[in-house]
């Protein structure tokens, strides 16, 4: 199997983002407008990238925030597998303390190793990570795909970051996102090396939030 550039973003900013309320897969938001400027300063910073595709979620997020290189032509495909996480009985609604308690004692939970414990009604880390990796090794039987673009989104970068350097779950939260950052792998040899962490050079013009979704 042949080398291959990852870049890898998280979604643009939405109103639920800013208003706190939880997406996660159940919710079908639309990036707001500062989400969409995030997506064009992408766009404008990595135009030039020979990108030769793009992998989106199911959710229009992703597929909104990558739209500039859609529009000129670049070919894509969709991956139920770079879904969010499922937030269960708490998607739509404000954060609340009845969330706020339960995410937090779930996040301990995954930290200690309990990553089969989902937020009620909702999916565990472990579910995560298993629908995740069909959606890898789809990515990487396109051996003629050199240099790729993907979208997903919050927990569900963490996950994948741990998938992609063969880490610990219980790592996940050492990693940091935000709206339109982004995460650049090298995959060669049968490993992906980290390049670029949490990169947002492309955002100084823009603003950005730090969310769970």
């Amino acid at each position: 199997m042949g080398k291959k550039l990852l870049y890898i973003i998280r979604h643009g900013e939405t109103d639920q983002n800013k208003m706190n309320i939880v997406q996660g897969s159940g919710v079908d938001s639309c990036l707001n407008a500062n989400g969409q400027a995030q997506a064009q300063a992408f766009y404008e910073h990595y135009k030039d990238t020979p990108f030769q595709k793009v992998y989106v979620s199911a959710l229009q997020r992703t597929h909104q925030s990558v739209k500039p290189f859609l529009d000129a032509g670049l070919p894509h495909e969709q991956l139920p597998g770079l879904n969010e996480i499922s937030w269960g009985i708490y998607e739509g609604i404000p954060h609340s303390k009845e969330f706020f308690n339960q995410y937090q004692q779930r996040v301990e939970d995954w930290r200690e190793g309990r990553l089969h414990l989902p937020i009620d009604g909702g999916e565990s880390p472990q579910d995560l990570n298993e629908r995740q990796k069909p959606a890898v090794e789809h990515i990487l039987s396109k051996q003629e795909e050199e240099t790729i673009l993907v979208c997903t989104h919050g927990r569900a970068l963490k996950a994948l970051l741990c998938l992609l350097l063969d880490i610990p779950l219980t790592q996940m939260d050492t990693f940091e996102h935000q709206n339109l950052g982004l995460y650049l792998f090298e995959f060669a040899d049968g490993k992906f090396n980290l390049l670029k962490r949490n990169d947002h050079e492309h955002l100084n013009r823009v603003g950005y939030v730090n969310d769970m979704t």
